[in-house]
């Protein structure tokens, strides 16, 4: 049977018991500030996928993405390993329990304090790209097993990385040299070719070029061992590359370049790729202004919202997202007009959308804004004294069967119960409120946990 490509699963998965779901507490909520809700079914279906789909790829999740705890508990329970680029987020995966080998610390510019807390908890998988690193690896952890991030070309994507981090191919060589003349252990290439991709041909491009690289080294009498593929893997069916397309080319690089009987192992750091399209927002309509004389194809209407690109739309300013508001009317009889988004805050870069459709709507009602789970959090600032928002969780009776038969799903259980409040579990279709989980009889958190 032919694989089904990423936008027949984003329709069978998008799930209308969000959109549900939302309609439920927003009717209840007395409350006017706006949340996200995780959907945790999204995240083990794009781990089932990964696993179909490039078998050979271990992920390592970057956590800088989205460092939700629940999100980081759950992506430990289905076994990922983690890509952190600082202290504070080593410590937050070290804090739920993660190994400090499941680590990689990708980040190829460190501060000396950190090199020094990485070889204090255990850390060794270090990234480097130029010679000074090399330096302080030396004087701070000298144990460490590097791997060189090389610059790949990366035109064809929304957020090179190139320009900063990644050296030369050519100037590899130099670096192996330095390596070698300080005793260190190069175990490694990595490179990473961008975020939101817009070519998957770069993937094998730079496996083509990461092999050359690793060809080198090894002459140079190096235990080579690893290859790092780094991110740029889509998150949503609404971006411009297939994830399945993307892995046709790199599985297909992998095969010519680092065959199976090698004995490489491979990993990549997804970010977006897990967590864009399992958070969803909820903001409110705090204000609208309708306009009196509008010119031909001017907005009607202009509605401000209570979150704004200095909070969760932060994604309009660093990744170019088109954002997509939908409205929790139910009847199908209501007449659209062009309307304009606005943040809350007094600076006119605040627009969240300049045009769009949208039935009539009232100060107090409530919008919803998919895919929504890649950086917004991490990069949301307090400006005028906005604060961080609540995530409300919700998973399925299937999610749950699949995630209770892996080892530290206790771990997880514990996480759901300390949130019990806003979580919620769908079943049947419909949601039912789980906060208790002993109303689910073959999914009482307690004795999970004490099992």
């Amino acid at each position: 049977m032919k694989p089904r490509t990423n936008q027949q699963i984003r329709r069978t998965a998008t799930n209308k018991s969000i959109l549900e779901y939302v309609k439920n507490i927003t009717d209840q909520m007395d409350s006017e500030e706006p949340f996200y809700v995780f959907d945790m079914s999204d995240i083990v279906h794009k781990y089932k996928m990964w696993k179909y789909k490039m078998p050979r790829v271990r992920p390592f999740y970057a956590v800088k993405c989205n460092d939700n705890p629940l999100l980081l508990e759950l992506l430990a329970v289905l076994g990922l390993n983690f890509d952190c680029a600082n202290k504070k987020e080593i410590q937050s995966v070290l804090g739920i329990g993660v190994d400090a080998s499941r680590i990689i610390y990708g980040n190829p510019c460190k501060t000396r304090s950190f090199i020094k807390h990485a070889a204090a908890v255990g850390i060794d998988l270090l990234t480097f790209d130029n010679e000074s690193e090399l330096y302080k690896i030396k004087a701070l952890h000298p144990a460490a097993q590097l791997v060189l991030r090389i610059y790949v070309e990366n035109s064809g994507f929304v957020c090179q990385l190139g320009t900063k981090f990644g050296c030369d191919p050519k100037s590899a060589e130099h670096l192996l040299y330095v390596a070698q003349e300080l005793g260190l252990d190069v175990v490694g290439v990595s490179f990473h070719v961008g975020s939101n991709c817009m070519d998957k041909t770069k993937y094998g491009k730079a496996i083509q070029c990461a092999r050359q690289v690793f060809d080198r080294a090894i002459s140079m009498n190096f235990n080579m061992t690893l290859l790092d593929i780094g991110g740029g893997f889509p998150g949503s069916a609404e971006e411009n590359v297939d994830f399945d397309e993307i892995a046709c080319v790199v599985n297909e690089a992998l095969e010519e370049y680092f065959p199976l009987d090698v004995g490489v192992d491979v990993i990549a750091e997804p970010g977006r790729y897990f967590t864009t399209s399992a958070f969803s927002l909820c903001a409110n309509i705090i204000a609208k202004r309708e306009a009196v004389a509008p010119h031909d194809g001017d907005p009607l209407i202009t509605y401000y919202l209570n979150d704004g690109v200095y909070g969760s739309f932060s994604c309009l300013m660093f990744d170019q997202a088109e954002i997509k508001p939908l409205h929790l009317m139910d009847s199908a009889d209501y007449a659209e007009v062009c309307c304009s988004l606005w943040g809350p805050t007094c600076d006119k870069l605040d627009q969240i959308v300049k045009k769009c459709s949208l039935p009539v709507l009232t100060v107090g009602d409530w919008l919803m804004f998919e895919n929504m789970g890649a950086y917004n959090m991490t990069l949301a600032s307090n400006f005028d004294n906005f604060q961080k928002l609540s995530v409300k969780t919700i998973l399925s009776i299937g999610t749950c069967e699949f995630l209770r038969e892996l080892p530290g799903w206790w771990h997880l259980a514990q996480a759901l119960e300390a949130n019990i409040e806003h979580v919620q579990v769908e079943k049947d279709g419909k949601l039912h409120d789980a906060l208790n989980f002993n109303v689910l009889q073959q999914f009482s958190v307690k004795d999970l946990v004490t099992a």
